[in-house]
Protein backbone atom coordinates (compact mmCIF):
# COMPACT_ATOMS: atom_id res chain seq x y z
CA UNK A 1 0.00 0.00 0.00
CA UNK A 2 1.63 3.39 -1.00
CA UNK A 3 1.91 5.60 1.54
CA UNK A 4 -0.42 8.87 2.27
CA UNK A 5 0.71 12.32 3.16
CA UNK A 6 2.84 12.22 6.36
CA UNK A 7 4.49 14.64 8.64
CA UNK A 8 6.52 11.74 10.66
CA UNK A 9 9.57 11.11 8.42
CA UNK A 10 10.33 8.12 6.77
CA UNK A 11 14.27 7.24 7.20
CA UNK A 12 16.87 4.44 5.91
CA UNK A 13 20.50 4.52 5.73
CA UNK A 14 22.59 4.51 2.58
CA UNK A 15 25.66 2.75 2.70
CA UNK A 16 28.72 4.17 0.91
CA UNK A 17 28.75 2.29 -2.45
CA UNK A 18 24.98 3.07 -2.87
CA UNK A 19 22.87 0.42 -1.34
CA UNK A 20 19.84 0.61 0.81
CA UNK A 21 21.15 -0.69 4.25
CA UNK A 22 18.06 0.44 6.02
CA UNK A 23 14.65 1.65 5.45
CA UNK A 24 11.41 2.16 7.22
CA UNK A 25 8.46 0.50 5.94
CA UNK A 26 7.47 3.07 3.64
CA UNK A 27 10.76 3.76 1.78
CA UNK A 28 11.55 -0.25 1.68
CA UNK A 29 8.10 -0.67 -0.13
CA UNK A 30 9.08 2.37 -2.36
CA UNK A 31 12.47 0.60 -3.14
CA UNK A 32 10.66 -2.66 -4.06
CA UNK A 33 8.11 -1.55 -6.65
CA UNK A 34 10.78 0.44 -8.41
CA UNK A 35 12.69 -2.96 -8.68
CA UNK A 36 15.06 -2.90 -6.14
CA UNK A 37 15.65 -5.60 -3.67
CA UNK A 38 15.93 -5.17 0.34
CA UNK A 39 19.50 -4.25 1.36
CA UNK A 40 20.44 -3.51 -2.60
CA UNK A 41 21.43 -0.55 -4.72
CA UNK A 42 19.09 2.15 -4.25
CA UNK A 43 16.58 1.98 -6.83
CA UNK A 44 15.20 5.21 -6.85
CA UNK A 45 17.37 7.74 -8.89
CA UNK A 46 16.68 10.62 -7.27
CA UNK A 47 17.85 9.23 -3.85
CA UNK A 48 20.50 8.21 -4.85
CA UNK A 49 21.50 11.02 -6.71
CA UNK A 50 20.48 13.38 -3.82
CA UNK A 51 22.58 10.83 -1.37
CA UNK A 52 25.92 11.22 -3.51
CA UNK A 53 26.00 14.71 -3.51
CA UNK A 54 25.70 14.40 0.63
CA UNK A 55 28.50 12.52 0.79
CA UNK A 56 30.95 14.09 -1.93
CA UNK A 57 30.32 17.36 -0.39
CA UNK A 58 30.12 16.66 3.54
CA UNK A 59 27.47 18.40 4.49
CA UNK A 60 23.67 17.89 4.58
CA UNK A 61 21.44 18.46 1.95
CA UNK A 62 18.15 18.91 1.44
CA UNK A 63 15.83 19.26 -1.45
CA UNK A 64 11.56 18.65 -2.28
CA UNK A 65 11.88 15.45 -5.09
CA UNK A 66 9.05 14.30 -6.93
CA UNK A 67 9.73 10.47 -8.02
CA UNK A 68 7.71 8.38 -9.73
CA UNK A 69 5.77 5.57 -7.60
CA UNK A 70 3.47 3.19 -10.44
CA UNK A 71 0.87 5.49 -12.10
CA UNK A 72 1.47 8.34 -9.64
CA UNK A 73 4.20 10.27 -8.18
CA UNK A 74 4.98 11.30 -4.79
CA UNK A 75 5.95 14.50 -3.44
CA UNK A 76 9.09 14.05 -1.00
CA UNK A 77 10.66 16.58 0.56
CA UNK A 78 14.44 14.37 1.48
CA UNK A 79 16.99 15.46 4.69
CA UNK A 80 20.31 13.85 3.62
CA UNK A 81 23.36 13.85 6.14
CA UNK A 82 26.49 12.15 5.84
CA UNK A 83 27.63 9.86 8.94
CA UNK A 84 30.30 8.45 8.82
CA UNK A 85 30.64 6.52 4.77
CA UNK A 86 27.23 5.96 5.18
CA UNK A 87 24.47 8.87 4.44
CA UNK A 88 21.04 9.12 6.91
CA UNK A 89 17.57 9.70 4.79
CA UNK A 90 14.43 11.74 6.72
CA UNK A 91 12.18 12.07 4.40
CA UNK A 92 8.91 14.01 5.03
CA UNK A 93 5.89 15.44 3.89
CA UNK A 94 5.32 12.18 1.69
CA UNK A 95 2.55 13.21 -0.65
CA UNK A 96 0.87 10.95 -3.21
CA UNK A 97 -0.71 12.97 -6.36
CA UNK A 98 -1.21 12.29 -10.25
CA UNK A 99 1.35 12.26 -12.42
CA UNK A 100 1.99 15.24 -14.63
CA UNK A 101 1.86 14.37 -17.66
CA UNK A 102 2.82 16.64 -20.78
CA UNK A 103 0.45 17.02 -23.34
CA UNK A 104 0.25 14.15 -26.01
CA UNK A 105 2.23 11.73 -23.17
CA UNK A 106 0.52 9.17 -24.33
CA UNK A 107 1.10 9.32 -28.38
CA UNK A 108 4.78 10.28 -27.04
CA UNK A 109 4.97 7.00 -24.81
CA UNK A 110 3.00 5.27 -27.49
CA UNK A 111 6.01 6.14 -30.27
CA UNK A 112 8.87 5.89 -28.36
CA UNK A 113 8.17 2.46 -26.96
CA UNK A 114 7.88 1.82 -30.29
CA UNK A 115 10.91 2.86 -31.31
CA UNK A 116 12.81 1.00 -28.54
CA UNK A 117 11.54 -2.64 -29.75
CA UNK A 118 14.65 -2.21 -32.24
CA UNK A 119 16.92 0.03 -29.89
CA UNK A 120 20.06 -0.60 -28.01
CA UNK A 121 20.24 2.00 -25.58
CA UNK A 122 17.92 5.05 -24.87
CA UNK A 123 18.45 8.55 -24.68
CA UNK A 124 17.02 12.13 -24.05
CA UNK A 125 17.62 15.54 -24.85
CA UNK A 126 16.49 19.17 -24.67
CA UNK A 127 15.64 21.30 -26.98
CA UNK A 128 18.31 22.61 -27.57
CA UNK A 129 19.70 19.03 -28.44
CA UNK A 130 21.55 19.26 -24.55
CA UNK A 131 21.81 15.97 -23.38
CA UNK A 132 19.19 15.17 -20.35
CA UNK A 133 19.92 11.60 -20.16
CA UNK A 134 21.44 8.58 -21.07
CA UNK A 135 20.08 4.66 -20.25
CA UNK A 136 22.51 2.75 -18.04
CA UNK A 137 23.57 0.23 -20.84
CA UNK A 138 24.35 3.20 -22.40
CA UNK A 139 27.93 3.76 -20.59
CA UNK A 140 29.28 0.24 -21.71
CA UNK A 141 28.00 0.23 -25.01
CA UNK A 142 29.86 4.00 -26.05
CA UNK A 143 32.72 3.29 -22.89
CA UNK A 144 31.91 6.58 -21.61
CA UNK A 145 30.32 7.63 -17.88
CA UNK A 146 27.07 8.29 -19.39
CA UNK A 147 26.68 10.88 -16.39
CA UNK A 148 29.59 12.99 -17.89
CA UNK A 149 27.53 13.59 -21.12
CA UNK A 150 24.39 15.19 -19.18
CA UNK A 151 24.12 18.52 -19.63
CA UNK A 152 26.27 17.92 -23.00
CA UNK A 153 25.54 19.25 -26.44
CA UNK A 154 24.23 15.77 -27.82
CA UNK A 155 27.14 17.13 -30.98
CA UNK A 156 29.91 16.13 -28.31
CA UNK A 157 28.66 12.07 -28.01
CA UNK A 158 27.95 12.07 -31.83
CA UNK A 159 28.72 12.96 -35.37
CA UNK A 160 26.18 13.32 -37.18
CA UNK A 161 26.20 11.72 -40.70
CA UNK A 162 24.16 13.37 -43.56
CA UNK A 163 21.45 11.63 -45.52
CA UNK A 164 21.33 11.84 -49.18
CA UNK A 165 19.70 14.39 -49.98
CA UNK A 166 22.53 16.46 -48.08
CA UNK A 167 20.04 17.20 -44.57
CA UNK A 168 20.68 16.02 -41.12
CA UNK A 169 17.39 14.80 -40.51
CA UNK A 170 17.28 15.56 -36.66
CA UNK A 171 18.34 18.96 -37.26
CA UNK A 172 15.16 18.82 -39.65
CA UNK A 173 12.75 17.16 -36.71
CA UNK A 174 14.36 19.87 -34.38
CA UNK A 175 13.16 22.62 -36.35
CA UNK A 176 9.76 21.07 -37.29
CA UNK A 177 9.19 19.60 -33.86
CA UNK A 178 8.76 16.19 -35.22
CA UNK A 179 10.07 12.06 -35.12
CA UNK A 180 12.54 11.01 -37.04
CA UNK A 181 13.61 7.48 -37.41
CA UNK A 182 16.83 7.42 -39.60
CA UNK A 183 19.80 9.71 -38.25
CA UNK A 184 23.26 8.04 -38.88
CA UNK A 185 25.58 8.75 -36.67
CA UNK A 186 29.31 7.38 -34.97
CA UNK A 187 30.85 7.88 -31.83
CA UNK A 188 33.11 10.75 -31.64
CA UNK A 189 35.36 9.11 -29.80
CA UNK A 190 34.93 5.34 -30.81
CA UNK A 191 34.24 6.29 -34.82
CA UNK A 192 33.63 2.48 -35.68
CA UNK A 193 30.79 3.01 -33.34
CA UNK A 194 27.78 3.56 -36.16
CA UNK A 195 24.58 4.32 -34.31
CA UNK A 196 20.92 4.76 -36.47
CA UNK A 197 18.96 7.50 -34.16
CA UNK A 198 15.39 7.87 -33.63
CA UNK A 199 13.35 10.49 -31.48
CA UNK A 200 10.09 11.74 -30.86
CA UNK A 201 9.06 15.17 -29.67
CA UNK A 202 7.76 16.01 -26.62
CA UNK A 203 5.80 18.95 -25.45
CA UNK A 204 4.30 19.87 -22.34
CA UNK A 205 0.59 20.71 -21.34
CA UNK A 206 0.67 24.03 -23.48
CA UNK A 207 2.38 22.46 -26.29
CA UNK A 208 5.28 23.70 -25.84
CA UNK A 209 8.72 21.64 -27.20
CA UNK A 210 10.78 20.92 -24.46
CA UNK A 211 12.68 18.11 -26.77
CA UNK A 212 13.46 14.19 -27.72
CA UNK A 213 13.33 11.42 -26.11
CA UNK A 214 14.96 8.52 -28.49
CA UNK A 215 17.00 5.62 -29.18
CA UNK A 216 20.12 4.32 -30.51
CA UNK A 217 20.17 1.05 -32.59
CA UNK A 218 23.59 0.03 -34.16
CA UNK A 219 23.87 0.39 -37.44
CA UNK A 220 25.08 -2.45 -40.26
CA UNK A 221 28.55 -2.39 -41.08
CA UNK A 222 27.60 -1.49 -44.48
CA UNK A 223 26.85 2.38 -43.43
CA UNK A 224 29.02 4.56 -45.63
CA UNK A 225 31.00 7.27 -43.47
CA UNK A 226 32.68 10.27 -44.31
CA UNK A 227 36.30 9.78 -44.79
CA UNK A 228 38.35 10.19 -41.38
CA UNK A 229 42.00 11.94 -41.21
CA UNK A 230 44.33 9.96 -39.14
CA UNK A 231 44.40 11.14 -35.51
CA UNK A 232 47.14 13.46 -34.96
CA UNK A 233 49.23 13.09 -31.51
CA UNK A 234 51.37 15.78 -30.51
CA UNK A 235 54.78 13.58 -30.03
CA UNK A 236 56.30 16.26 -28.33
CA UNK A 237 55.83 16.15 -24.75
CA UNK A 238 55.50 19.61 -23.06
CA UNK A 239 53.27 22.44 -22.12
CA UNK A 240 50.17 21.58 -23.65
CA UNK A 241 50.22 17.49 -23.15
CA UNK A 242 50.44 18.24 -19.71
CA UNK A 243 47.50 21.32 -19.34
CA UNK A 244 45.24 19.03 -21.09
CA UNK A 245 45.92 16.23 -18.72
CA UNK A 246 45.58 18.46 -16.31
CA UNK A 247 42.58 20.59 -16.54
CA UNK A 248 40.29 18.71 -19.41
CA UNK A 249 39.37 16.28 -16.69
CA UNK A 250 38.31 18.44 -14.06
CA UNK A 251 36.53 20.84 -15.87
CA UNK A 252 34.41 18.07 -17.74
CA UNK A 253 33.20 16.89 -14.69
CA UNK A 254 32.50 20.86 -13.36
CA UNK A 255 30.53 21.33 -16.81
CA UNK A 256 28.67 17.95 -16.28
CA UNK A 257 27.68 18.95 -12.47
CA UNK A 258 26.62 22.53 -13.19
CA UNK A 259 24.52 21.22 -15.78
CA UNK A 260 22.74 18.72 -13.49
CA UNK A 261 22.32 21.38 -10.89
CA UNK A 262 20.80 24.00 -13.63
CA UNK A 263 18.31 21.46 -14.94
CA UNK A 264 17.40 20.52 -11.19
CA UNK A 265 18.00 17.24 -11.51
CA UNK A 266 18.90 16.45 -7.98
CA UNK A 267 15.03 18.70 -6.93
CA UNK A 268 13.53 22.39 -7.43
CA UNK A 269 16.43 25.32 -6.93
CA UNK A 270 15.37 29.03 -6.45
CA UNK A 271 16.01 31.05 -10.09
CA UNK A 272 18.72 32.59 -8.98
CA UNK A 273 21.07 29.48 -8.08
CA UNK A 274 19.74 27.57 -11.44
CA UNK A 275 20.87 31.05 -13.13
CA UNK A 276 24.39 30.65 -11.00
CA UNK A 277 25.12 27.13 -12.04
CA UNK A 278 24.65 28.40 -16.04
CA UNK A 279 27.39 30.52 -15.49
CA UNK A 280 29.50 28.14 -13.69
CA UNK A 281 28.66 26.00 -17.10
CA UNK A 282 29.43 28.59 -19.53
CA UNK A 283 32.62 30.24 -17.56
CA UNK A 284 34.00 26.29 -17.47
CA UNK A 285 33.01 25.50 -21.27
CA UNK A 286 34.90 28.49 -21.90
CA UNK A 287 38.22 27.64 -20.17
CA UNK A 288 37.46 24.38 -21.75
CA UNK A 289 38.05 26.25 -24.80
CA UNK A 290 40.95 28.01 -23.93
CA UNK A 291 42.67 24.81 -23.06
CA UNK A 292 41.73 23.15 -26.95
CA UNK A 293 43.38 26.28 -27.99
CA UNK A 294 46.54 26.18 -26.34
CA UNK A 295 46.90 22.55 -26.92
CA UNK A 296 46.75 23.31 -30.52
CA UNK A 297 49.20 26.44 -30.28
CA UNK A 298 51.88 23.86 -28.96
CA UNK A 299 50.97 21.61 -31.16
CA UNK A 300 51.51 23.62 -34.51
CA UNK A 301 54.19 25.83 -33.06
CA UNK A 302 56.38 22.47 -32.37
CA UNK A 303 59.13 22.18 -34.89
CA UNK A 304 57.61 18.65 -35.54
CA UNK A 305 54.50 19.71 -36.30
CA UNK A 306 53.59 18.17 -39.87
CA UNK A 307 50.23 18.36 -41.51
CA UNK A 308 49.20 15.46 -43.36
CA UNK A 309 48.72 16.53 -46.69
CA UNK A 310 46.34 14.49 -48.73
CA UNK A 311 43.25 14.86 -51.28
CA UNK A 312 39.99 16.48 -49.74
CA UNK A 313 36.88 18.04 -51.17
CA UNK A 314 35.91 21.91 -49.88
CA UNK A 315 32.55 21.36 -50.59
CA UNK A 316 32.11 17.89 -48.78
CA UNK A 317 34.10 20.09 -45.80
CA UNK A 318 31.74 22.52 -45.67
CA UNK A 319 28.83 20.60 -45.04
CA UNK A 320 30.74 18.65 -42.38
CA UNK A 321 31.97 21.76 -40.77
CA UNK A 322 28.05 23.62 -41.10
CA UNK A 323 26.60 20.21 -40.26
CA UNK A 324 28.55 20.56 -36.44
CA UNK A 325 27.64 23.80 -36.10
CA UNK A 326 23.77 23.41 -37.29
CA UNK A 327 22.29 23.73 -33.63
CA UNK A 328 24.21 26.30 -32.74
CA UNK A 329 22.71 28.22 -36.02
CA UNK A 330 19.44 27.37 -35.01
CA UNK A 331 19.40 28.62 -31.42
CA UNK A 332 20.69 32.20 -33.03
CA UNK A 333 17.98 31.74 -36.20
CA UNK A 334 20.32 32.05 -38.51
CA UNK A 335 20.63 30.19 -41.77
CA UNK A 336 23.81 28.55 -43.50
CA UNK A 337 23.88 28.46 -46.82
CA UNK A 338 25.98 25.77 -48.40
CA UNK A 339 27.75 25.23 -51.82
CA UNK A 340 25.52 23.11 -54.23
CA UNK A 341 25.94 19.37 -53.36
CA UNK A 342 26.73 18.43 -56.71
CA UNK A 343 29.63 21.09 -56.56
CA UNK A 344 33.34 19.39 -56.57
CA UNK A 345 36.11 21.42 -55.24
CA UNK A 346 39.33 18.74 -54.71
CA UNK A 347 42.00 20.33 -52.92
CA UNK A 348 45.40 19.20 -50.89
CA UNK A 349 44.80 19.33 -47.00
CA UNK A 350 44.91 18.06 -43.56
CA UNK A 351 40.99 16.54 -43.51
CA UNK A 352 40.80 16.62 -39.75
CA UNK A 353 42.73 20.54 -39.72
CA UNK A 354 41.21 21.96 -42.75
CA UNK A 355 37.48 21.24 -40.73
CA UNK A 356 39.01 22.18 -37.63
CA UNK A 357 39.71 26.04 -39.60
CA UNK A 358 36.10 26.04 -41.10
CA UNK A 359 34.31 25.29 -38.00
CA UNK A 360 36.58 28.24 -36.64
CA UNK A 361 35.58 30.31 -39.52
CA UNK A 362 31.87 29.85 -39.59
CA UNK A 363 31.90 29.55 -35.91
CA UNK A 364 33.14 33.37 -35.75
CA UNK A 365 30.39 34.20 -38.40
CA UNK A 366 27.53 32.91 -36.59
CA UNK A 367 28.70 34.83 -33.41
CA UNK A 368 28.73 38.03 -35.09
CA UNK A 369 25.86 37.47 -37.75
CA UNK A 370 22.83 39.29 -36.82
CA UNK A 371 19.04 36.76 -35.86
CA UNK A 372 16.87 36.15 -39.39
CA UNK A 373 20.66 36.36 -41.79
CA UNK A 374 22.30 33.98 -43.30
CA UNK A 375 25.79 32.83 -43.05
CA UNK A 376 26.70 31.76 -46.54
CA UNK A 377 29.20 29.69 -48.24
CA UNK A 378 31.14 29.92 -51.69
CA UNK A 379 33.73 28.28 -52.85
CA UNK A 380 35.65 28.94 -56.58
CA UNK A 381 38.46 27.78 -58.09
CA UNK A 382 41.60 29.75 -60.22
CA UNK A 383 45.00 29.38 -60.62
CA UNK A 384 46.33 26.50 -59.31
CA UNK A 385 44.24 26.94 -56.01
CA UNK A 386 40.63 26.17 -54.48
CA UNK A 387 38.96 28.92 -52.29
CA UNK A 388 36.38 28.31 -49.82
CA UNK A 389 34.42 32.11 -48.70
CA UNK A 390 32.65 32.35 -45.15
CA UNK A 391 30.43 35.95 -45.73
CA UNK A 392 28.25 37.05 -42.65
CA UNK A 393 26.01 40.17 -42.31
CA UNK A 394 27.55 41.66 -38.84
CA UNK A 395 29.06 44.33 -38.02
CA UNK A 396 32.23 43.83 -39.56
CA UNK A 397 35.48 44.41 -39.49
CA UNK A 398 37.45 48.26 -39.58
CA UNK A 399 40.93 47.60 -42.05
CA UNK A 400 43.57 48.68 -39.45
CA UNK A 401 41.76 45.70 -37.53
CA UNK A 402 42.01 42.75 -40.12
CA UNK A 403 45.80 42.17 -39.69
CA UNK A 404 45.57 42.23 -35.85
CA UNK A 405 42.95 39.86 -35.42
CA UNK A 406 45.28 37.34 -36.98
CA UNK A 407 47.83 37.70 -34.24
CA UNK A 408 47.64 35.58 -31.11
CA UNK A 409 45.37 36.71 -28.21
CA UNK A 410 43.94 39.34 -30.40
CA UNK A 411 40.14 40.55 -30.99
CA UNK A 412 38.10 42.71 -32.71
CA UNK A 413 36.21 43.58 -29.47
CA UNK A 414 38.11 42.88 -26.56
CA UNK A 415 34.90 43.83 -24.74
CA UNK A 416 32.40 41.15 -26.31
CA UNK A 417 31.83 37.74 -24.67
CA UNK A 418 34.24 35.44 -27.15
CA UNK A 419 37.19 33.16 -26.92
CA UNK A 420 40.32 34.26 -25.89
CA UNK A 421 41.79 35.32 -29.11
CA UNK A 422 43.66 32.71 -31.00
CA UNK A 423 40.54 30.98 -33.13
CA UNK A 424 41.96 32.82 -35.85
CA UNK A 425 45.94 32.76 -35.56
CA UNK A 426 45.90 29.20 -35.14
CA UNK A 427 43.61 28.87 -38.23
CA UNK A 428 45.90 30.93 -40.16
CA UNK A 429 49.03 29.28 -38.95
CA UNK A 430 47.56 25.73 -40.26
CA UNK A 431 46.66 26.89 -43.30
CA UNK A 432 50.19 28.42 -44.54
CA UNK A 433 52.06 24.77 -42.81
CA UNK A 434 49.27 23.51 -45.37
CA UNK A 435 50.52 25.73 -48.07
CA UNK A 436 47.53 28.39 -48.11
CA UNK A 437 46.17 30.90 -46.28
CA UNK A 438 43.48 32.97 -44.87
CA UNK A 439 42.10 36.35 -46.27
CA UNK A 440 39.78 38.68 -44.76
CA UNK A 441 37.59 41.27 -46.53
CA UNK A 442 35.32 43.82 -45.07
CA UNK A 443 34.21 47.28 -43.68
CA UNK A 444 32.39 48.55 -41.25
CA UNK A 445 28.63 47.73 -41.01
CA UNK A 446 29.28 45.78 -43.95
CA UNK A 447 29.57 42.23 -42.74
CA UNK A 448 32.89 40.14 -42.91
CA UNK A 449 33.87 37.74 -46.18
CA UNK A 450 36.84 35.38 -44.63
CA UNK A 451 38.35 33.21 -47.55
CA UNK A 452 40.17 29.91 -47.03
CA UNK A 453 42.69 29.12 -49.44
CA UNK A 454 44.74 25.65 -50.36
CA UNK A 455 46.88 24.40 -53.22
CA UNK A 456 43.79 22.51 -56.04
CA UNK A 457 43.99 18.57 -56.35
Amino acid sequence: MKADANTTPVRGRIDEIGRLVSADPALRLLQQRCGGLDKGPVAIPQLATIARLARRLGIVVSRGLVVADGDDDLELWVRAEPDGDEVSLAIADWIPRPARLPARATEVAREHDFLRAGADWLWEADDALRLTALSGNAAAAIGEVAAALVGAPITRLFHFIEAESGTLPILESLTERRRFDDQLAFVRDAPNLRYRLAGVPVLDEAGTFLGFRGTAAIAPETVELPPQAPHLPNNVPGFGDRLERALREPLDRIIAGAERIRAEDDGPLKNEYAGYAGDIATAARHLLAMVDDLVDLSAIESPEFQPVVEDVDLVEMAGAAAGLLGVRAIAHKITIERPRADEKAPTKGDYRRVLQILVNLIGNALRYAPERSAVVLTVERSQGRTALTVADQGKGIASEDQERIFERFERVDPGEAGGAGLGLYIARRLARAMGGDITVASAPGEGARFTLSLPSA
